[in-house]
C-alpha cells in the first residue's frame, strides 16, 4: 500500500478519534481504514494507536509518527501545488484558531473577506480558551497573545495588547477607587482564571515586577463573563485592553491601578514550520496581518484616550462626592 495513502489515513483517524469517522472523512470504508493502519503498524513494527470502546488514541511513538507526518505531507502538498502552477490561486480548507473572545470580536470580518478574495478556499475556526497543538490537532494558522514558548513555530506580530483591571463608575463610587496594589484586599475581586493565575495580580512597582495574592469574591473561566459581572458593579476585574475597548469607549468601565500595569504583550499569526508553507497559509498570513494590525491599533488607541478621559471623571465624581459628605 503507499505510504503516503497510509500517513494519510492515520492523520484522519488521529484527527477525528476513530476508524468510521476517518473513513467517511476519506470516503472510504472502515475495513480499508483498519487495514491500512494495521499495514502501517506491521511495517513499522510498532503499535500506532490504543483502542477503547469509545475512541483511539496515539501512543507515544504514533505521537512522534503524526508530528513528522503533518510536515511531511504539508510539504509534498505544496511542492505540488507549486510544480502544477496552483500556489497563484489557494485551494482546499484553511483551519485558523484563537481564543474564544478574540476570535468572536476579531477574525470573522476578517475570514470573510479572505474568502471573498479566494472563492476556492473554504475556512474552519476553531475558538478555545486553551493553548492548542497546531500540529497535533491539525490547525494551520493560530492568533494567539502573548510570547511564543515554542521555537518550532513560525510568527508574525500584528500588534500587541495591555492586561488591565477595570471595574464600572458605579462600583467606584460605591467602594472607592483603590490607588495602591495592596488596596486591592479590600475589594471585591472578579478572577478571570486565565488571566489571573493562582490568584494573583502581576503588576510593575518602582524598580521590579511584583506579584500580590488576592482573594476573588468570584472566579471564573470566561471572560465575556468575568466583564459582565463588573459592568454590573460587582467588582474589579482583569481584562485584555481589546476585550474592554467597547465598555471603555461607553464609559461603562474604567481602568484601576493603570500607573502600575504590566507592559503590553504581542499579538501573533502563528504557523507550523515547514520548508514549503501551504499557499493558503502563506496567502492568509499576508491578508490577515496589515487588517490584524490596524484593528489592534484603533482598539489600543481608542481605549487609551478613553481610560484617560475616563479616570478624569471617576476623579471628580469622587472629589464632588467628598465634598458633599
Amino acid at each position: 500500500m503507499d505510504r503516503f495513502h497510509e500517513l494519510k489515513v492515520m492523520l484522519a483517524v488521529t484527527e477525528v478519534g476513530g476508524f468510521g469517522k476517518a473513513a467517511a472523512r476519506l470516503n472510504s470504508s472502515p475495513p480499508a481504514v483498519t487495514r491500512a493502519i494495521a499495514g502501517l503498524e506491521a511495517r513499522l513494527g510498532v503499535e500506532i494507536f490504543t483502542r477503547t470502546t469509545r475512541r483511539v488514541h496515539l501512543t507515544e511513538a504514533g505521537r512522534i509518527l503524526a508530528e513528522r507526518a503533518r510536515h511531511v505531507l504539508a510539504d509534498l502538498e505544496a511542492a505540488e501545488r507549486e510544480a502544477s502552477g496552483e500556489a497563484a490561486e489557494p485551494t482546499g480548507q484553511l483551519v485558523i484558531t484563537a481564543s474564544a473572545t478574540m476570535g468572536r470580536s476579531i477574525l470573522p470580518p476578517i475570514i470573510s473577506a479572505y474568502l471573498d478574495a479566494h472563492p476556492r478556499l473554504t475556512a474552519r475556526a476553531v475558538l478555545l480558551d486553551r493553548v492548542v497543538n497546531l500540529v497535533e490537532e491539525g490547525i494551520d494558522v493560530a492568533l494567539r497573545v502573548g510570547q511564543l514558548p515554542d521555537s518550532s513555530m513560525m510568527s508574525r506580530t500584528v500588534g500587541e495588547v495591555r492586561r488591565v483591571l477595570v471595574a464600572s463608575p458605579d462600583y467606584l463610587e460605591q467602594r472607592g477607587t483603590p490607588h495602591a496594589p495592596a488596596d486591592l484586599k479590600l475589594h471585591s475581586i472578579i478572577a478571570f482564571s486565565g488571566l489571573m493565575p493562582n490568584r494573583e495580580w502581576t503588576y510593575v512597582g518602582e524598580r521590579s515586577t511584583n506579584r500580590i495574592s488576592l482573594q476573588p469574591r468570584f472566579e471564573i473561566n470566561d471572560a465575556a463573563a468575568a466583564i459582565g459581572a463588573a459592568e454590573a458593579s460587582d467588582g474589579i476585574t482583569i481584562a485584555l485592553s481589546y476585550m474592554v475597548a467597547k465598555q471603555m469607549r461607553e464609559g461603562r468601565l474604567v481602568p484601576v491601578l493603570e500607573r502600575y500595569a504590566p507592559p503590553a504583550v504581542p499579538v501573533q499569526l502563528v504557523y507550523p514550520e515547514s520548508r514549503l508553507v501551504a499557499p493558503r497559509v502563506r496567502s492568509f498570513i499576508d491578508f490577515a496581518t496589515p487588517r490584524l494590525r490596524s484593528i489592534l491599533a484603533n482598539l489600543s488607541a481608542k481605549s487609551r484616550r478613553k481610560s484617560a478621559g475616563s479616570t478624569s471623571k471617576v476623579r471628580a465624581s469622587l472629589v464632588k462626592i467628598g465634598r458633599q459628605s
